[in-house]
């Protein structure tokens, strides 16, 4: 979460983190609106069926249920430096990889419903 709203804020944009823990002083310096929810993992899920799009960016275990959640929600998902999958020599789902944030970004906008 750390990397995604570090680059809203440069880009002017609003940055709220919906944490996973009780406490708003859990987020990171980069987060301007605080949504301490006390839900743990299941935040994971809410974030994967609120998104118009997602982009994984490395990334733990956390990351990795995103990414699923996310493709079972029919999310676009795009990942730069993260998750690859890998079942009986094939790749299963498909998960683009960006070379950079900007590749990355360029491909999501893409196809991203879009908004008034």
């Amino acid at each position: 979460m750390e990397h995604a709203a570090r680059g809203a804020r440069a880009g002017g944009g609003l940055t709220i983190g919906l944490l996973p823990t009780e406490d708003p002083e859990d987020a990171n310096a980069y987060i301007d609106v605080a949504i301490a929810t006390g839900i743990g993992h299941a935040r994971n899920a809410i974030l994967a069926r609120t998104a118009d799009g997602v982009i994984a960016i490395g990334g733990g275990l956390g990351t990795l249920s995103e990414i699923a959640l996310a493709l079972r929600n029919r999310r676009p998902v795009i990942g730069l430096r993260t998750w690859r999958f890998d079942r009986d020599g094939r790749t299963e789902p498909e998960l683009p990889l960006a070379a950079n944030p900007t590749e990355g970004l360029d491909w999501l906008f893409q196809r991203m419903p879009p908004h008034p």
